[in-house]
């Protein structure tokens, strides 16, 4: 992992922050467009949980979005977690994960779960380096090298579910 060449500043979102946030986050992806994953709604209702990371100049360098499941109150869920392409490989993604991770545990989340599409090497690889691990559950099947839900958000559209246990 690189260095950081410059600090940044982490920061909760507001819902002025919406446009700047699906601006990028279809080129952060690599193209995929996912900006309609990432309505208002997000930085209307999920602030309390959720992360912007900031250059000193105020250039966005990453954010996460997540929140603590109103149903079960020891889970928490990361919908959406994205990075610069310039401020990767430099621990922003552990960073903004670390602060959603002392965020939920501190209200008594002892679980976190993400999901990713079952294609995307690069999320599964960070996702388990950061000590995710992937269910393999009833229902998961070896799609792509890994164990994943086919079709979990409709036709086609093959998941891993991932979960990590928070404290000891």
């Amino acid at each position: 992992m690189e260095a950081r060449t410059a600090p940044l500043a982490f920061r909760r979102p507001v819902e002025a922050d919406h446009r700047r946030l699906v601006a990028v986050v279809d080129d952060w992806w690599g193209g995929r467009q996912l900006a309609h994953l990432l309505p208002r709604l997000w930085l209307q209702f999920f602030t309390g949980t959720s992360w912007i990371a900031e250059t000193a100049d105020g250039t966005l360098a990453g954010f996460l979005v997540g929140f603590v499941s109103p149903d079960d109150p020891a889970v928490g869920y990361v919908h959406m977690v994205a990075t610069s392409p310039n401020h990767r490989k430099r621990g922003l993604g552990r960073d903004l994960y670390q602060h959603f991770f002392d965020d939920v545990a501190a209200r008594g989340v002892r679980e976190v779960r993400a999901i990713t599409w079952a294609g995307n090497r690069v999320s599964i690889g960070f996702h388990t380096a950061i000590g995710f691990g992937v269910d393999d559950g009833p229902g998961t099947q070896r799609l792509y090298g890994t164990s994943a839900y086919p079709d979990y958000e409709g036709d086609g559209r093959d998941m891993v579910v991932f979960s990590k246990r928070l404290g000891a």
